[in-house]
């Protein structure tokens, strides 16, 4: 069992469908001795990438200082801490949120990407944390890594937190109505995978 699991919401609305599946994971993991810490995204000052990518020239395993000083590097340092972290974003037009994006676009100092080369490539390919991805969607959950970005942007958000993905759960049929209707079944298997953590 994971002694920290740290879950980090992407999400507009407290109390919705991914907050609710979030917490339900928390509450296996708990169950199990881990302790938890839930951030809301909403919550933290976090700029958008000015794409200097100063973070990204040096060669080294560890991550490159951003030159923006705000939320971020708070939010990083408790992910540092844990030993397992929860990813979740609603699907809003067809990718995660804009709050999850910004997030993600700031992630670029994981990479080491000097001027010249092509692509970033990862300072370290050692996944030594758990993540859980979790997302919602108006379509069939089983559509949505099809015909949505979000599991992708969650897994490249894993990947440069030092998280290998261990559990996923893509809940569907989200938008049937305003009020937040979770079902049983997601639950307990949300439950479930909080307490395989």
């Amino acid at each position: 069992m994971s002694k920290l699991v740290v879950a980090i919401v992407g999400s507009y609305r407290k109390g919705g469908t991914v907050d609710t599946a979030v917490d339900a994971v928390l509450a296996g993991a708990r169950e199990h001795g881990a302790e938890t810490n839930k951030i809301y995204l909403i919550d933290q000052h976090i700029e958008y990438c000015r794409n200097c990518r100063s973070c990204t020239q040096t060669d080294s395993p560890v991550r490159g200082a951003c030159a923006i000083h705000d939320d971020l590097q708070a939010v990083l340092s408790e992910v540092h801490r844990a030993d397992a972290i929860v990813l979740g974003t609603p699907v809003n037009f067809y990718n995660a949120t804009a709050v999850f994006r910004t997030f993600l676009e700031r992630l670029l100092g994981a990479t080491y990407w000097p001027w010249g080369q092509w692509s970033p490539k990862p300072r370290s390919k050692q996944l030594h944390r758990k993540a859980v991805l979790i997302a919602s969607s108006a379509a069939p959950g089983l559509l949505m890594p099809i015909a949505t970005g979000a599991p992708k942007a969650l897994a490249i958000a894993a990947g440069c937190l030092g998280a290998h993905p261990v559990a996923k759960l893509w809940i569907g049929l989200a938008g049937q109505s305003a009020e937040v209707e979770v079902s049983g079944r997601v639950l307990r298997k949300a439950r479930k995978i909080g307490q395989g953590l």
